[in-house]
């Protein structure tokens, strides 16, 4: 069971979100929720959306899930500007621009990129890899792919809430709130991860960054992966 604490969003942001009221959910954890891409449609009108055209984006806990609405400037004038705020459930809004879905990319042949990495992650829902995740969408965030849009606690936790620059995805992602002498050893797990994959689906696994290597005559002598270059910055707690 999962308390609802409030959600405060960045002011530098323009996030527009609204302070629930203590109570409690059943709703699991935002972070174990599916991926929920952008509409391509108003979800009121069933409008097309244009390029570039406005949107606003609400976020609702329905008790077994959460929802997300994209509705055109029309239909959040007429139906949800006033008051939508209040309603129960609400968890929190924003405004962006709609931009149409890139094309397929072709079948990668390199090794992972952090993008496809995080994407991995987060569906994988693996709690060891927390530090890796946020490591990630911090380097996403500083090459404007992700853009935090709001943040809230649940269950003692901040919980950073990202949207997708291109594709309006948003991806909740835990604040494990890492100390500066644990940085060095997310990143360099990181680097080994975008360089050999999740265990599971590299041909060759390397070893676990903890794991004590295995006696062998044949075997050949264990390296440690490079260290990422400079550390990454940890967003500071909002006032």
């Amino acid at each position: 069971m999962r308390r609802t604490e409030g959600l405060n969003a960045p002011r530098n942001l323009g996030v527009h979100a609204a302070h629930i009221g203590a109570g409690y959910s059943e709703t699991p954890p935002m972070w174990e929720w599916n991926i929920q891409p952008r509409a391509h449609a108003c979800q009121d009108c069933g409008r097309a959306f244009k390029k570039g055209e406005s949107l606003h984006t609400l976020l609702f806990d329905e008790r077994q899930a959460y929802r997300r609405l994209d509705v055109c400037e029309g239909c959040w004038q007429a139906r949800h500007a006033q008051g939508d705020n209040h309603r129960r459930g609400f968890v929190s809004h924003w405004v962006g621009q709609y931009e149409p879905p890139p094309p397929e990319p072709p079948e990668p042949i390199a090794r992972e990129n952090a993008e496809s990495l995080l994407r991995k992650l987060v569906a994988r829902q693996a709690p060891e890899f927390t530090g890796s995740v946020f490591v990630l969408a911090v380097m996403l965030e500083r090459k404007r792919v992700l853009k935090a849009k709001a943040q809230t606690r649940e269950g003692g936790r901040r919980v950073l809430i990202y949207e997708h620059a291109r594709t309006g995805e948003v991806f909740p992602i835990v604040d494990p709130e890492l100390r500066l002498d644990q940085l060095d050893a997310v990143q360099r797990e990181v680097a080994q991860l975008l360089e050999h994959g999740l265990p599971s689906e590299a041909n060759s696994p390397p070893p676990a960054l903890e794991a004590a290597p295995v006696p062998s005559e044949t075997s050949p002598p264990r390296t440690e992966p490079p260290p990422a270059a400079g550390p990454l910055p940890v967003p500071a707690p909002a006032p």
